[in-house]
């Protein structure tokens, strides 16, 4: 039994890392060579904070922190600073998991989207103080409302298509643990 929980629970983070990994080879390939007016969602940062709100057990530190950084060298944004601010996001989510546990889509969308508007603005404010290039404005905040309002898409793409449902109230893991 306990070889099987250990199965399932690696069988997600082997998908979350084949989805870190296209999602960073897709944003890598170029689709148009002139500078973009709009920026579309971080679906890096939206799969990992429904990963953690769902099922924190599939997601250890480790990999958070290793995908985030390989984006920061592969992407070319200084790097350490961006990683960072997501760990300390998806570890307030992830102390947080009993209450996502009982919590309305709403109520877990808007949890999620403060906490996106909190790591946004920090990263700017960091890099301001440091006087490092950043995008502009404009980009930053279309990024940062494209992901809030992408996220209950992926909410519902991980429930139907992967399987990452929210553990329920009282639930057991296959040693015994509580989840």
């Amino acid at each position: 039994m306990a070889e099987r929980a250990d199965t399932h629970i690696w069988m997600h983070r082997g998908l979350f890392a084949l989805l870190a990994f296209a999602i960073i080879v897709v944003q890598l390939v170029p689709l148009d060579m002139r500078p973009s007016v709009w920026a579309g969602p971080d679906l890096l940062l939206a799969v990992t904070l429904v990963w953690i709100a769902r099922k924190p057990k599939y997601l250890p530190v480790p990999v958070i922190a290793g995908f985030f950084l390989m984006a920061d060298f592969l992407f070319m944004r200084p790097p350490g600073l961006w990683p960072a601010l997501v760990v300390v996001l998806t570890e307030i989510i992830r102390r947080q998991h009993r209450d996502f546990r009982n919590m309305q889509l709403l109520v877990e969308w808007g949890t999620v989207a403060i906490g996106i508007i909190g790591i946004t603005l920090a990263n700017r404010l960091v890099l301001a103080i440091v006087v490092a290039p950043q995008a502009p404005l404009a980009l930053t905040l279309t990024e940062m409302v494209a992901t809030i309002l992408v996220y209950p898409v992926v909410v519902i793409l991980a429930h139907y298509i992967f399987g990452v449902t929210r553990s329920a109230p009282g639930e057991v893991g296959k040693k015994g643990q509580r989840l």
